[in-house]
């Protein structure tokens, strides 16, 4: 696709500060960004749910999607909170009161 390779000490590189990246979240109990914290299913008919992703940095991000998620989903409602343990009980308080 019009990239260049990367050479063999870029690589090296990458792989050392991923592996110092992974050592230091797991010290700190940080989970991977992207990582799924939380899900319910809100409908049976619409397919909406409601989820809680890690940010990376310590934070998770809780979204109500619609939709077959992850293929193909539209985010209906996304809200950042600045630790994951806040963005857990804000899902399951929100999925209790919509319930």
């Amino acid at each position: 696709m019009g990239k260049n390779p990367l050479k063999q000490s870029e690589r090296e590189l990458i792989v050392r500060l991923q592996t110092q990246l992974d050592e230091l979240r797991q010290a700190l109990k940080v989970s991977d960004r992207g990582k799924l914290l939380f899900r319910a299913e809100l409908s049976y008919g619409d397919d909406e749910v409601l989820l809680v992703e890690a940010d990376g940095f310590g934070g998770g991000i809780l979204r109500i999607v619609e939709g077959n998620y992850p293929v193909d989903y539209l985010t209906r409602e996304e809200r950042a909170f600045p630790t994951e343990e806040e963005a857990e009980e804000a899902a399951a308080t929100l999925r209790l009161e919509l319930a």
